[in-house]
């Protein structure tokens, strides 16, 4: 039953774009057990009421059941005008937590209350969010294996005010997050790093040998900014050595003696880590493709992405 809804829900509205604005059409909303205890209460006041014909409790009666019907309309307002919309998500090794965020905006002049993201069991923290203002919930994901991660839908709820009922609306937005391969634990030795002698210039070594200036490109140390010359100029520039010493490694998944294919891939991901983190130039090989040897950001994002759609590239 509760698939056939969904499917019905997503049927009736559609993939929604990364920003959603939600409207009054698309907000459900049902009795919680307090509003159904409420409610035998409010219906045995009646036939007390009734029965005995006194008009102190028909009065009771009628407002506790009016102030149930704009609890009601105030708990489905409470949703009305929000807009919804993706705010990112990072990679992550397999095996840590996936974390989604969801930025939702009040464009309204009211506060609204007691808002909160779900995914199933998978729940944010409830907050509020003031008139104008936005807040940012987080959908935490448990990680199994490396690759591509898809939330096609989530939800939006709140119980405001008094917990009687619950209103809620689904967004499917078909979010996508991608898993590295995890790090292994006990990994044999990098292959030797093979080493040339002023074959080109160099970036990261070689700091004996100055060649120039050049423009600051993303993955540049901080240590070979020119921050003198950013003082002057205020434009961002990166020193330039020339005639050093570079050595660049290889990570070849062909040459690994594993025959398990995640575990091949868990080393060679653990080799680009360490190899990221000592600023050394690595290259990675696998079948049908080829990343040649350097460092930085660009470098290990394009690795491990690589790895962790390795079934997709020998696919294609």
């Amino acid at each position: 039953m509760s698939a056939r809804v969904l499917r019905w829900a997503r049927k009736r509205q559609g993939l929604d774009p990364h920003t959603t604005t939600l409207t009054s059409r698309r907000i459900y909303i049902l009795p919680t057990a307090i509003g159904l205890i409420f409610a035998l209460t409010a219906f045995a006041m009646l036939l007390g009421s009734m029965n005995y014909n006194n008009n102190l409790s028909f009065v009771l009666t009628f407002m506790l059941v009016a102030l149930g019907f704009v609890a009601m309309h105030q708990c489905q307002r409470n949703l009305v005008g929000l807009d919804v919309s993706f705010a990112g998500v990072e990679p992550v090794h397999a095996t840590r937590p996936l974390e989604f965020r969801i930025a939702v905006h009040n464009r309204s002049k009211n506060r609204r209350y007691n808002v909160q993201v779900y995914d199933g069991r998978i729940v944010s923290d409830i907050r509020d969010i003031p008139a104008g203002e936005s807040r940012v919930f987080r959908l935490e994901y448990p990680t199994r294996q490396r690759g591509r991660m898809a939330v096609p839908r989530f939800g939006i709820r709140s119980n405001f005010p008094f917990e009687m009922f619950r209103a809620w609306s689904w967004v499917h937005m078909d979010l996508e997050a991608l898993v590295w391969p995890a790090q292994a634990s006990d990994v044999p030795p990098p292959p030797a790093a093979l080493t040339a002698t002023g074959h080109r210039q160099h970036d990261a070594r070689g700091e004996e040998d100055f060649a120039g200036l050049r423009g600051y490109s993303d993955g540049d140390s901080p240590r070979h900014v020119a921050w003198k010359a950013y003082a002057r100029s205020g434009e961002l520039l990166s020193k330039q050595f020339a005639g050093a010493d570079t050595s660049s490694q290889w990570f070849d998944f062909d040459t690994l003696d594993s025959t398990d294919t995640e575990r091949r891939l868990s080393i060679l991901t653990r080799w680009v880590v360490d190899a990221e983190l000592l600023q050394r130039d690595y290259g990675l090989r696998l079948p049908g493709h080829e990343f040649p040897p350097a460092h930085g950001d660009a470098q290990r994002q394009a690795c491990l992405r690589a790895l962790a759609l390795f079934d997709e590239k020998r696919g294609s």
